[in-house]
């Protein structure tokens, strides 16, 4: 009686040992292999076009996203501009945090780091200098790829100034796409 107890114990003991091992590496392998399921690559691409002035800006942005709720994360900016004689070029960094409270709704905080390069053809060369922009936004949620992280909406710029030469208002409307 004993040596089926000692018998039936190590057959109903050993396929729980071996099969929470099992579980337990399969949950490793998939808790390493999720976070790339978790970002997405987005950003802004604009061209303009007219008599005498051009203007072209590239932002790519990558977005990590835990939940359903906030995502975050770094971008690039590069911005051309040529009006006449005169040019400016924009290029820096940018970090932004998303909130997504409901399914149309998107709330967001954005950080921008640029360095202005400005001249005028037959002037003496204008000091380069950095802009800071703080941004806070709202945005209707677009359902992009089943994310819900693509947006339309509006930003404002907590750190704007009227001689500020980068932007020409604190109010700046935006389209985010991220896939």
């Amino acid at each position: 009686m004993i040596r089926f107890i000692k018998i039936y114990s190590l057959v109903i003991i050993l396929p729980l040992i071996f099969s929470e091992s099992v579980f337990s590496q399969e949950f490793e392998v998939e808790k390493k292999n999720d976070f790339w399921n978790k970002v997405h690559f987005g950003g802004g691409l604009g061209l303009n076009f007219s008599r005498g002035y051009t203007q072209i800006s590239v932002s790519p942005s990558a977005l990590y996203q835990p939940n359903s709720y906030i995502a975050y994360g770094p971008g690039l900016n590069y911005s051309f501009q040529k009006f006449g004689d005169y040019k400016t070029s924009l290029i820096g960094g940018s970090a932004i945090f998303l909130y997504n409270p409901t399914n149309f709704l998107q709330l967001s905080t954005e950080i921008e780091q640029l360095r202005v390069s400005q001249s005028i053809d037959g002037e003496p060369d204008i000091p380069n200098f950095w802009n800071t922009g703080l941004f806070v936004g709202a945005g209707y949620r677009l359902n992009i790829g089943g994310q819900g992280l693509g947006a339309i909406g509006i930003r404002y710029n907590l750190l704007y100034n009227d001689n500020d030469s980068v932007y020409a208002d604190a109010w700046l409307p935006f389209v985010r796409v991220y896939f």
